[in-house]
């Protein structure tokens, strides 16, 4: 139940075009509904201003169809990532206007009253490093869109060529905060923490040679940037830094 439903049943209960009773009708859900496998939180945009979000990576395609159904009959729509191929077949099958991004690996269902409305004007702004950094980048994507955000996008802009991000000023000076993703030697966070005066989310993916540890290289060489004030997440989680990149939007 998002926030934005509430205020305005509310608020149409204090303009007299709804009843007390109505309002009731649509506010006596449980927060929490078990369903055996899983127990979705109903009210956790309420408490924290976002929906709960699926994780689909280790639940079978049944059990994901099912919670998203009872998400979906709230109203709210929903969000799921990490999917495999079986269970964006059967959630597209089931909700045939969700968004589908099999590259981010995420479904994507806008709740019954549209998409959630901008808490911000100002835009996120998603850096690559290199092409095969872009499933990582387009979950962040698709997840900022979930929760109402703009996303703009710089694509392989890594530092073996870094002339094609300096090229990109304007884009760098008009987002409000940015989200890195890089693999390989993870350094294209520290670059950009030296030219925006905004806040950065580094995202280390698990893209590169042995050497690379399947992202502990770059996870390391970014919490050891030398540029001021870059925050890290967990490596491959665009999720967990779009939902950061949320959180620092909602304030501005």
């Amino acid at each position: 139940m998002k926030r934005e439903r509430v205020r305005t049943l509310l608020e149409e209960v204090a303009a007299g075009r709804a009843t007390i009773d109505q309002a009731l009708a649509h506010l006596d859900v449980e927060p929490v509904e078990s369903l055996g496998f899983a127990t979705i939180d109903h009210h956790r945009a309420l408490r924290s201003g976002y929906p709960e979000v699926v994780f689909g990576e280790g639940k079978t395609t049944g059990h994901t169809v099912t919670i998203c159904a009872h998400l979906a009959a709230k109203g709210d729509g929903f969000l799921v990532t990490r999917t495999n191929d079986a269970q964006r077949a059967a959630l597209a099958e089931a909700y045939p206007s969700a968004t589908i991004n099999a590259l981010a690996r995420t479904v994507r269902l806008e709740g019954s009253s549209g998409a959630s409305s901008n808490r911000s004007t100002k835009t996120a702004l998603i850096v690559t490093a290199g092409t095969s950094d872009l499933p990582v980048a387009e979950e962040a994507a698709e997840t900022l869109a979930a929760m109402g955000f703009t996303a703009a996008r710089l694509t392989d802009v890594g530092v073996a060529g870094i002339h094609r991000l300096l090229a990109q000023h304007d884009a760098l000076r008009d987002a409000a905060v940015v989200i890195v993703v890089a693999g390989m030697d993870g350094a294209l966070p520290s670059v950009v923490g030296g030219l925006v005066r905004v806040p950065v989310i580094a995202v280390p993916t698990s893209v590169g040679y042995g050497a690379s540890f399947h992202g502990l290289s770059a996870l390391l060489a970014m919490l050891n940037s030398c540029a001021a004030g870059v925050v890290v997440c967990n490596i491959d989680n665009g999720f967990g830094a779009a939902m950061a990149a949320a959180r620092i939007l909602n304030t501005q």
